[in-house]
């Protein structure tokens, strides 16, 4: 598989304004494998007080919250959509972001990358982030501080 540079991503100053507006994060991909990357990033985020939603295709319960299968199952608004998955799989998060209306942030974690899908979800207003880590951008902030 053919890696893809991001061509469209977000600063620092615009990663410091993403933190600032964010409450809640639907985390795609959230593991309950506690060994897994997405289990430990959610875990910190959860512990700096966001809110977490974790998206599974099982469990009932990922870090004492409710698990949702998709995007659109999400009873509530969602600031941030921090995605583990494959590229490829970008497209299909990308629309079901854009038809929420409501996800501000398109986050696709490290080595996860979709100029397309990521364009797309910047055209309908969403900031976007690709191949960097939410913990690791958020812990970076936090030690400027």
């Amino acid at each position: 598989m053919e890696c893809e540079f991001p061509t469209i991503n977000s600063n620092k100053q615009e990663i410091r304004e993403i933190f600032d507006i964010t409450k809640t994060i639907a985390v795609l991909g959230l593991s309950p494998d506690e060994s897994k990357p997405s289990h430990r990033v959610a875990k910190y985020l959860q512990a700096q007080g966001f809110k977490i939603v974790p998206v599974y295709p099982k469990e009932e319960t990922i870090l004492g919250e409710k698990v949702y299968r998709s995007l659109s199952e999400i009873p509530f608004a969602v600031d941030m959509v921090d995605i583990f998955r494959k590229p490829k799989e970008l497209d299909n998060v990308a629309d079901a972001c854009i038809a929420r209306g409501d996800v501000k942030v398109f986050w696709a974690q490290k080595e996860i990358v979709n100029n397309e899908a990521s364009a797309r979800a910047k055209a309908a207003g969403m900031r976007v982030v690709q191949n960097m880590c939410t913990m690791v951008e958020h812990r970076d902030l936090q030690e400027e501080a």
